[in-house]
C-alpha cells in the first residue's frame, strides 16, 4: 500500500548493498512509512518521492534488523531487573545490530519469576522492539543445569506452569524444558496450544526422549551442543533428534567459546534455514571483564569468557549478533545470505512472525542495520527510527 499522493515517506534509505534471506543485491533502496517498508527497488527510482529523511548508504551493506529469541543481558544489567536495567541492556544490543528481543530470564524462586515476567510484559506493551520473554526454566535437569542454580529447579507441573505463563499476561513467547521429566510432556503440548514456543534444552534427554518433546509440540532447541548429550554413533540423542524434525529450529551461540566453528558448519549444513544465532548474552556484555551476577549465582568474565565463580563451567556469553555475523561468515565460511538469514528470518519464523521481521521488502518492518566493509555496524534502525 502506497502513501497518500503528496504525503511524505518518513524514511527512504538508497544506494545500498542489500543482504537478506532472498539474497544480494546493489544499488538497492527502500521507502518506510508507520515503521513498514512501504516500496523497495533498485537504481534511481527512490528519486523524486517525498520523504522526511533520506539516507544515502553509499553502498554499504544493508540487512534486515537482527532478532535474538536467546538472550539474558548486557551493560552491566539482567532481564530479571527493573525497568531502567533492562533498558540499558537492551540499549547495547540494540547498538550492535539487535531491533526485536525475547528477554530470556534464569531460573530463580517462583515469585520472582513471575514478577520478571510482569514486568517485561509492562515494557512490552509501551516498547514493541521487546517480543516478549523466555522462561529458561525451571524445567531443567538438575545434571544439565548449567549456570542455572539447582535450588531452584524443579519438577514440572501443568497447574504452575499456566500460572507462569499468565504471570507474563500474553508475552511469554518461549519456554526451555528438559522432555525427560516427569509431566514435561505436559507442559510442552500446553505452551504448544496457548503459542508459546516449547524449546528442548538443559536436558539429559536421550534421542527417543527427544523426539517426543518435539512430537509433544516442542520447535526449538536451546543452544544446541550445550548442556545437553552430545552426538555418539550409538547414542544420537537430542541434536540428532531435532535435525530429523524439519519443523524444528536450533539455537547455536557461536561466540567462538561455546561451539567450534567447524562443529557449527556441520550444523548449518545439516539443517539449512533452521540455526537461529542467539547470543546468551548476560550482563558483562559491552562492559568487560569482571565480578558478576547471574540470578543467584556468581559469575567471573575473564577474556571475554564467562562462567560460574570458582569453576570452568560457561555462564551465558557476552556476544553480540554483530560478532555472530562476522564469526558465520568469516571463520564458518557461511554466505553473507546464509549468515544474515540465521540471523534475522530464522528467528522470525520460529516466533511465527516471518510475515513480519526479516526481510528487506514490502509491507515488512522497517528495521534494518548498515554495515561497513568489514561487517562493522554503521546504523541501526527499527520501525523506521534511527536506534544507533
Amino acid at each position: 500500500m502506497s502513501p497518500l499522493a503528496g504525503e511524505p515517506f518518513d524514511l527512504i534509505l538508497h544506494s545500498a548493498h542489500k543482504v537478506d534471506a532472498d539474497g544480494e543485491c546493489a544499488d538497492f533502496w527502500f521507502a518506510a512509512r508507520g515503521g513498514r517498508i512501504v516500496e523497495t527497488g533498485q537504481g534511481a527510482g527512490w528519486r523524486g518521492k517525498p520523504a522526511s529523511l533520506v539516507v544515502d548508504a553509499h553502498g554499504d551493506r544493508l540487512t534486515p534488523g537482527f532478532i535474538d529469541v536467546h538472550g539474558h543481558g548486557g551493560s552491566g544489567h539482567a532481564f530479571d531487573e527493573e525497568a531502567g536495567g533492562i533498558e540499558a541492556a537492551l540499549a547495547v544490543h540494540r547498538a550492535h545490530g539487535t531491533t526485536r528481543s525475547v528477554l530470556s530470564l534464569v531460573a530463580s524462586p517462583l515469585p520472582e519469576t513471575k514478577a520478571a515476567l510482569s514486568r517485561i510484559a509492562s515494557l512490552a506493551r509501551h516498547d514493541p522492539l521487546i517480543l516478549g520473554s523466555h522462561l529458561e526454566g525451571p524445567y531443567l535437569a538438575p545434571a544439565r543445569k548449567g549456570a542455572h542454580d539447582p535450588a531452584n529447579l524443579r519438577t514440572p507441573s501443568l497447574a504452575e506452569a499456566e500460572d507462569l505463563f499468565d504471570a507474563g499476561g500474553g508475552t511469554v513467547r518461549q519456554i526451555t524444558i528438559a522432555p525427560e521429566l516427569p509431566h514435561a510432556l505436559e507442559v510442552i503440548g500446553r505452551a504448544h496450544e496457548r503459542g508459546i514456543v516449547a524449546a528442548v534444552g538443559h536436558t539429559a534427554a536421550d534421542h527417543a526422549q527427544a523426539l517426543a518433546g518435539f512430537d509433544a509440540g516442542a520447535r526449538l532447541l536451546t543452544h544446541t551442543f550445550n548442556a545437553m548429550n552430545g552426538i555418539h554413533h550409538r547414542a544420537p540423542g537430542p541434536i540428532v533428534a531435532a535435525l530429523s524434525r524439519p519443523g524444528v529450529t536450533l539455537e547455536l551461540i557461536l561466540d567462538g567459546v561455546h561451539v567450534h566453528p567447524d562443529v557449527a558448519r556441520l550444523l548449518f549444513a545439516g539443517a539449512p534455514g533452521r540455526v537461529t544465532l542467539i547470543t546468551d548474552a548476560m550482563a558483562a556484555t559491552g562492559v568487560g571483564d569482571g565480578e558478576y551476577r547471574l540470578g543467584s549465582l556468581d559469575v567471573t568474565v575473564k577474556g571475554g569468557k564467562a562462567v560460574l565463580k570458582g569453576t570452568d563451567s560457561i555462564a551465558g556469553s557476552t556476544l553480540t549478533q554483530d560478532r555472530a555475523l562476522r564469526l558465520a561468515i568469516e571463520r564458518v565460511g557461511l554466505e553473507p545470505r546464509a549468515a544474515v538469514e540465521a540471523l534475522t528470518l530464522t528467528p522470525a519464523r520460529v516466533l511465527g512472525r516471518a510475515d513480519e521481521f526479516g526481510r528487506l521488502a514490502p509491507g515488512y518492518a522497517a528495521d534494518a542495520v548498515l554495515f561497513d566493509g568489514a561487517w562493522s555496524v554503521r546504523s541501526v534502525w527499527a520501525a523506521g527510527e534511527r536506534i544507533a
